[in-house]
């Protein structure tokens, strides 16, 4: 268990969060989710004691195991593969060490000495054995299976492993060693679709509490049960997966919303209450009890509404039906085999996700489909009018580094200008100035982003992509999505990002054991078929949805009231009943006032009962005021007219 109280942290005049309160459950899966920027791995660092907080307080349970995954940065060496998972279980081996040494003194020690050595060794042997050491190294054959290690690394040296390999190593040991608090960030960069899956099941059945930040939405809606925001200074909870986080999200800040211009509906009616009334005497009560209720009001802070992003990229001439076909194709890097006779048509319209695990020569295909790689053996026939672009992991290499990003677009560019060019990059995260960056100081990532943005600009009818969704968050990838759905050539790409394949494949190839097999349909059928050996038939049935759309009534006409004398009796009975009303309208009007202020407060929407309750009751009370003053004002127009004569 993690408690934050009144948590604020602060990078110079920059607010990250403040008055931050959430208390992690023993058994919690988070998803922490949050734009670019705006403190996620911060947040995980203080959760992980490796930052301070500038102010409130974080509470954990006495002797609790926190273990932290960064996005990078991390490596091994010195030690093979097995023996540096092997690390994670040190308390074990100190136990066998023990034993071992405890064993030569069983036979010879004597008396009390030989009841005491037998008892610790007894509980040195219980505990090795419940501790799991006898299967340490079925567990980490396990795990570092499921990450993608085929058994033969066990006795690489660790430094035989690149950097995403590195990173996969360190969570293998964080997940071996099973702390009980797990904090993830961006676990998933590093690992392949099939590496993913494992993860995705691992985490769904991990004892302890888990917190995830990741930019693959479909692993959020599968691991997470909660989801945290962290946006304009501020964490929400809400009690849902990340795709009914979206929804929730919404619908609170909808009501956010309506709460908001109620409000400001009321303070109009009050100022308009008090002019009105300012200088009457018979007023004066009913004037200041306006006037403190404007001052005790709680302003409703709405946060700033992102703007919505929708751009459609031009489209390409089409090409021919038959856009490329691989005839007996083979390929090797000297005595390397990557794959042989592989025969594949790509017909136009086609959506092929290429899938296999790393190494498997997904890349290669790529490059031998663009026409980069020549095949070593068999032939590749490129169809009529087929225009392609290849955008690979390093696309950025081809990019002319003096060039600044916005004069690089308009050069290319004959039709859109600059604001539309600005809007653009502004969907790869590219954002005011850094528009005018040379593209020689962009990081890596950066520079990928903006290749692929780039190529957008001018699609060609065959685009082939290697992990176009690399170093782009939730909102680009949503944006690129998007853009490949209404996009009418033929795509080829490779991606781990499951929701960005479901949303796009209509074919699924996979490249696996040197060769490829091609299943048509999308990765679900792919999934059952490769479960039960045959293709799912499903059928879809989608109902209309029904036309909800009401014409509001045409307001009717006020009928003009006549002037009339009232008699005296007549008088104290309406000024007995506008008293009356008053006392009402007041007792509603402090109702609304304390209902507007929980609407104002987080906690209100962390429950949706009590949310949808809150609201109803609002909305009733509204109304009842509203009748409350259509009275108050027809009998004060009596009074009012009766003054008059």
């Amino acid at each position: 268990m993690i408690q934050l109280t009144g948590a604020a942290k602060h990078f110079g005049d920059r607010t990250l969060f403040s008055n931050a309160d959430w208390l992690l459950g023993d058994q919690d899966r988070v998803g922490l989710v949050g734009a670019n920027g705006s403190g996620k791995t911060t947040l995980l660092r203080i959760l992980a004691g490796l930052e301070p907080l500038d102010a409130g307080s974080l509470v954990q349970t006495k002797r609790q195991t926190v273990g932290y995954l960064p996005q990078e940065g991390l490596t091994a060496a010195g030690k093979t593969l097995l023996e540096e998972c092997r690390t994670v279980f040190g308390h074990l081996w100190d136990m066998e060490s023990e034993l071992r040494a405890l064993e030569p003194r069983l036979a010879t020690v004597q008396g009390d000495d030989a009841a005491a050595v037998q008892e610790r060794y007894a509980q040195l042997q219980h505990a090795f054995l419940v501790g799991g050491g006898f299967e340490v190294d079925a567990r980490i054959g396990v795990v570092l299976a499921g990450l993608g290690f085929p058994p033969e690394q066990l006795h690489w040296p660790c430094e035989a492993f690149s950097g995403g390999w590195q990173m996969r190593i360190a969570l293998a040991k964080l997940l071996l060693a099973e702390p009980e608090v797990l904090l993830l960030d961006e676990p998933t960069n590093h690992l392949d679709l099939e590496a993913r899956n494992w993860l995705e099941e691992f985490l769904r059945r991990y004892p302890h509490a888990c917190v995830l930040v990741s930019h693959d939405r479909y692993f959020l809606d599968a691991v997470v049960e909660r989801t945290v925001e962290l946006a304009h200074g501020r964490l929400t909870l809400y009690h849902a997966n990340y795709t009914k986080y979206i929804v929730q999200r919404d619908q609170r800040l909808e009501q956010l919303r309506a709460a908001e211009r109620n409000q400001r509906e009321r303070r109009g009616q009050l100022e308009v209450f008090i002019n009105r009334f300012r200088y009457s005497a018979t007023k004066a009560k009913q004037v200041q009890s306006r006037i403190k209720e404007l001052e005790r009001m709680e302003v409703i802070e709405v946060p700033p509404e992102e703007p919505v992003i929708h751009f459609r990229f031009p489209q390409p001439k089409p090409s021919g039906r038959r856009v490329l076909e691989l005839r007996g194709v083979a390929k090797s890097y000297g005595e390397k085999e990557v794959f042989r006779g592989v025969n594949f048509i790509l017909e136009r319209g086609d959506r092929v996700v290429l899938v296999g695990h790393n190494g498997a020569g997904k890349s290669t295909l790529m490059r031998v489909m663009a026409g980069q790689d020549e095949p070593t053996e068999g032939e590749r026939v490129v169809g009529h009018e087929v225009s392609m672009d290849l955008f690979a992991q390093d696309q950025y290499k081809v990019l002319d580094p003096e060039e600044r990003m916005l004069d690089d677009l308009t050069a290319i560019s004959p039709v859109l200008m600059g604001p539309q060019l600005r809007s653009m990059l502004g969907c790869f995260l590219f954002s005011g100035d850094d528009v005018f960056k040379k593209i020689g100081v962009l990081s890596g990532g950066e520079r990928n982003r903006y290749a692929l943005a780039r190529m957008l600009l001018q699609p060609s009818n065959l685009l082939l992509l290697d992990e176009p969704t690399n170093h782009l968050d939730l909102r680009a990838k949503d944006v690129l999505l998007e853009s490949l759905q209404a996009y009418n050539g033929t795509l080829v790409f490779v991606s781990h990002d499951r929701y960005f394949i479901d949303g796009l494949a209509n074919r699924v190839v996979e490249v696996a054991d040197g060769g490829i097999t091609v299943y048509d349909g999308d990765y679900e059928d792919y999934l059952y078929r490769k479960e039960h050996g045959s293709a799912a038939q499903m059928e879809m049935q989608k109902s209309p949805a029904a036309d909800t759309t009401a014409k509001p009534k045409a307001a009717e006409p006020k009928a003009e009231r006549p002037k009339r004398r009232l008699n005296p009796q007549k008088r104290e009975k309406i000024e007995q009943a506008v008293k009356g009303l008053e006392e009402d309208i007041s007792r509603v009007e402090a109702e609304l006032s304390m209902l507007e202020g929980a609407m104002a407060r987080h906690e209100t929407f962390r429950d949706p009962s009590k949310a949808q309750s809150t609201v109803a009751r609002y909305e009733e009370q509204k109304e009842k005021r509203a009748k409350l003053y259509s009275e108050w004002e027809k009998k004060s127009a009596l009074l009012e007219e009766a003054a008059a004569h």
